[in-house]
C-alpha cells in the first residue's frame, strides 16, 4: 500500500461517509454524487442489539424491497451513537433525523413516508431534535452533544465498523503513514509525551513515558498489548469503541510498535463481549489485506501484527500484571511489581499495555500533531475522557467531554437531569475502585487530580448517578459484594480484609451495627492500602472510605437509630397503614404473599410486623397512599 493508493480509497468513500458528518445542505449537495440518494444507519452496538435493532435491520431491508427502494438507498449498521436509552437508534441522512426506539412497525412507516414520499415522520423523532414550531434540527444541535467533544469516538455511529474504506475515508491510517515514512521512533514518543495523554485506564500513568520506557529496555523481543478487559459494573466505553470503530485501535497499536520496536500486539478482551470480538477479527482480516499488519507495512520495512486473546471475563485480570499472566495461559493472577511490564512484561520481555480509550487517542495524536491535543482539557489532564453514563439520570449512554468539564453540567446539559423530579445525591466514579461525589461538589470539574482531591478517581470513566433514593451504605455494600467476588485470593489484605469489609456492612444494614464499626472500617481500609499486591486490593475500600466521610450520618443513622433515610435496607425497613387513609378496601390483605395484613372490609387494616417479609407488594398495590415505610 502506497500513499497514492491510500489516498485514491480515502478519495473514492470521502463523500459517502462525510455525508454524515455535515450539516444537511452540504449533505444533500455530497449525496448526489454517491450514488445513493440517502443513507440510513442503524446502530448495531450491545446495547442497541440487545433493544431489538437486528428486528429493525431485519423490516428495514424488507420495507426497501417491497418499495423498490434497496439501489437507492444505502443501510449501514453502525457503532454506537452513544444516547443508549433510546435504542434502537437510526438515523436517516442527508437530513440527519434522528428517529429513536424504533420497532419494525415504525420502519414500515419511515420507508414508505420518509424514505419513498419525503415526509419526516415526527411522531417518531426523538424528541430533542423537534422544535416546537416543528422545524428539526441535527443530533449535534441537542444539549446531549453539543457540549461534547469526541476523539476517541469520532467514528462510532458514523461508519460501517466492519469496512475499512469507511475508515480509510476518514483519515484512517495517516497518521501510521506519517509515523512509519516521516518520523523516528523517538519523535513518536516525544509526540505522545508532548500531547500530555494519560492512561484512560485509571491509573492515568503518562502514555509517552510508558511507551519511553519500553523502548529504552534491552531486547530484541518487545509486545504491544491492549487492556480490553472493561469490568466495572456499568462500564461499555471500550467495548463500544470495539464495535463502533475498531481499525483505531489496530492503528495506535501499530504505531506503538514502531515507536518502542515490537512487532507483535496482543489485545485482550472477554468473551462475553461477542460483538466486539467479531469486529475486531473482521477488522484485523481487513487490516492485513490491506497492508497495515503483516510485513513490510506501507513499504517501510516495518513488520508488525497482532491477534485476538480472549478473557473469561476475571475482574482482576484488568489489572496489567494478571492481564499478561492470562494471556501467557496461566491462572489471572496479579504478580508484584517492580519489574513494571515496560521493564518485564509479556512472557518476560517489555511490554506496552494501554487500555481500548488510550490507544483511540494515538492516531488522531500523531495525525493532527500533539499542540492540538494539548490545547484540549487542563493543565495536568489533556484531552477529553468517555464516561458510561448510567443510573439516576434522563440520557444513559456514552459520553465524551473535556477534561475539566465540571459534574453539573455532565449531569444537568448532557445527562437531562435526574428523571421524576428528583434531586441529586451523589455520582460514583472509578467502579468498585472509586468513590462517591456528593451534590456539594457538584461544581467539581472533572479530570485526575480534582477526583482524587475529593476522594474518588477517574477510572476507566463508568459514571453512576444517584438520586435521593439511594442509600449510601447500600451502595457501598453492592461495590463491595462485586469486589469479594472478584478478588483472586493471591494476598490476604485483600482475600481476608474485603470479606470483613463485606461483615462490617451487612451488620450495619441489618441494624446490627456499633459506632466503633466505623473506626475498625477506616483502620482495616488502611492496611489494604498500603498491603495489597495490586490495585484491586488497594483501591477496594474507596467507595467505603468515600461515603463514610461524606454520607456519615446516614451511617450513624444505621447504627444509632435503626432506621435507613433512603427506605432501602430491609432489615431497617417497617411497613405501617395509616389509619386515617385506610379505606379498609382490602387490596393490600389480598395481595400480601405471608398474609401479614389483617383487617375487615371499609376497616383499617394493620400489618403483623412479625409476619412481614417486606415486599412491598402492599405499598404498591395500595390505591390511597395509606401504606408508609419508617
Amino acid at each position: 500500500m502506497t500513499l497514492e493508493e491510500l489516498n485514491k480509497i480515502k478519495k473514492e468513500n470521502e463523500e459517502l461517509v462525510m455525508v454524515r458528518k455535515v450539516v444537511k445542505e452540504q449533505g444533500e449537495e455530497m449525496a448526489k454524487h454517491t450514488g445513493y440518494r440517502k443513507q440510513v444507519l442503524v446502530c448495531g452496538g450491545t446495547g442497541c442489539t440487545s433493544s431489538g435493532s437486528k428486528k429493525v435491520l431485519a423490516a428495514l431491508d424488507k420495507a426497501l424491497k417491497e418499495n423498490g427502494l434497496e439501489e437507492e438507498i444505502l443501510v449501514v449498521r453502525t457503532g454506537c451513537f452513544g444516547l443508549c436509552s433510546l435504542g434502537p437508534i437510526m438515523i436517516v441522512y442527508p437530513e440527519g433525523c434522528f428517529y429513536a426506539q424504533a420497532t419494525p412497525e415504525g420502519v414500515e412507516r419511515i420507508v414508505k413516508e420518509h424514505l419513498k414520499e419525503g415526509n419526516i415522520v415526527k411522531d417518531l423523532l426523538y424528541k430533542e431534535t423537534v422544535h416546537e414550531d416543528g422545524s428539526i434540527i441535527s443530533l449535534s444541535e441537542t444539549n446531549f452533544y453539543k457540549k461534547q467533544m469526541r476523539i476517541a469516538l469520532r467514528n462510532c455511529g458514523v461508519i460501517d465498523p466492519e469496512n475499512i474504506k469507511e475508515y480509510i475515508a476518514l483519515d484512517g491510517y495517516q497518521a501510521l503513514y506519517k509515523a512509519l515514512t516521516t518520523m523516528t521512533p523517538d519523535e513518536v514518543i516525544q509526540e505522545v509525551l508532548d500531547s500530555g495523554l494519560r492512561g484512560r485506564g485509571g491509573g492515568g500513568f503518562p502514555t509517552g513515558r510508558k511507551w519511553m520506557f519500553a523502548k529504552a529496555s534491552p531486547g530484541d523481543i518487545k509486545y504491544v498489548a491492549c487492556n480490553a478487559d472493561e469490568g466495572d459494573p456499568g462500564a461499555f466505553m471500550d467495548r463500544s469503541i470495539l464495535e463502533g470503530d475498531p481499525q483505531c485501535i489496530i492503528e495506535a497499536m501499530a504505531i506503538a510498535g514502531y515507536a518502542i520496536g515490537a512487532h507483535k500486539g496482543f489485545v485482550y478482551v472477554r468473551a462475553e463481549y461477542p460483538i466486539a470480538v467479531e469486529r475486531l477479527r473482521i477488522a484485523i482480516e481487513q487490516a492485513r489485506e490491506y497492508g497495515f499488519l503483516g510485513e513490510n507495512i506501507l513499504g517501510t520495512g516495518f513488520d508488525f501484527d497482532m491477534e485476538i486473546r480472549l478473557g473469561a471475563g476475571a475482574f482482576v485480570c484488568g489489572e496489567e500484571t494478571a492481564l499478561m499472566t492470562s494471556i501467557e495461559g496461566n491462572r489471572g493472577e496479579p504478580r508484584p511489581r517492580p519489574p513494571f511490564p515496560a521493564i518485564k512484561g509479556l512472557f518476560e520481555k517489555p511490554t506496552v499495555l494501554n487500555n481500548v480509550e488510550t490507544y483511540a487517542n494515538i492516531a488522531q495524536i500523531i495525525y493532527k500533531g500533539a499542540k492540538w491535543y494539548s490545547s484540549i482539557g487542563t493543565e495536568k489532564s489533556r484531552g477529553t475522557k468517555v464516561f458510561a453514563l448510567g443510573g439516576k439520570i434522563t440520557n444513559v449512554g456514552l459520553v465524551e467531554i473535556p477534561m475539566g468539564t465540571t459534574l453539573r453540567e455532565i449531569i444537568e446539559a448532557i445527562g437531562g437531569g435526574i428523571p421524576n423530579g428528583k434531586k441529586f445525591k451523589a455520582a460514583q466514579t472509578g467502579g468498585p475502585s472509586g468513590g462517591c461525589i456528593p451534590a456539594e461538589h457538584i461544581d467539581t470539574p472533572i479530570d485526575y487530580d480534582g477526583l482524587i482531591a475529593i476522594g474518588s478517581m477517574m477510572g476507566s470513566g463508568g459514571m453512576i448517578i444517584l438520586d435521593e433514593d439511594t442509600c449510601m451504605v447500600d451502595i457501598a455494600k453492592f461495590y463491595l459484594e462485586f469486589t469479594v467476588d472478584e478478588s483472586c485470593g493471591k494476598c490476604t489484605p485483600c482475600r481476608v480484609g474485603t470479606r470483613r469489609l463485606l461483615q462490617y456492612l451487612d451488620k450495619i444494614t441489618q441494624g446490627k451495627g456499633e459506632m466503633e464499626d466505623l473506626e475498625k472500617i477506616e483502620e482495616l481500609a488502611t492496611h489494604m492500602q498500603k498491603s495489597s499486591l495490586c490495585a484491586l486490593g488497594q483501591t477496594a475500600p474507596n467507595p467505603i472510605l468515600s461515603t463514610v466521610k461524606f454520607f456519615r450520618d446516614e451511617y450513624i443513622a444505621h447504627i444509632q437509630d435503626k432506621t435507613c433515610p433512603a427506605g432501602v435496607c430491609k432489615s431497617l425497613i417497617r411497613y405501617e397503614i395509616i389509619a386515617d387513609k385506610c379505606k379498609g378496601c382490602t387490596l393490600c390483605a389480598r395481595n400480601c404473599p405471608v398474609k401479614a395484613i389483617t383487617g375487615t372490609v371499609k376497616q383499617p387494616h394493620v400489618i403483623d410486623p412479625d409476619k412481614c417479609i417486606k415486599c412491598g407488594v402492599c405499598m404498591s398495590n395500595c390505591k390511597f397512599g395509606a401504606i408508609v415505610t419508617k
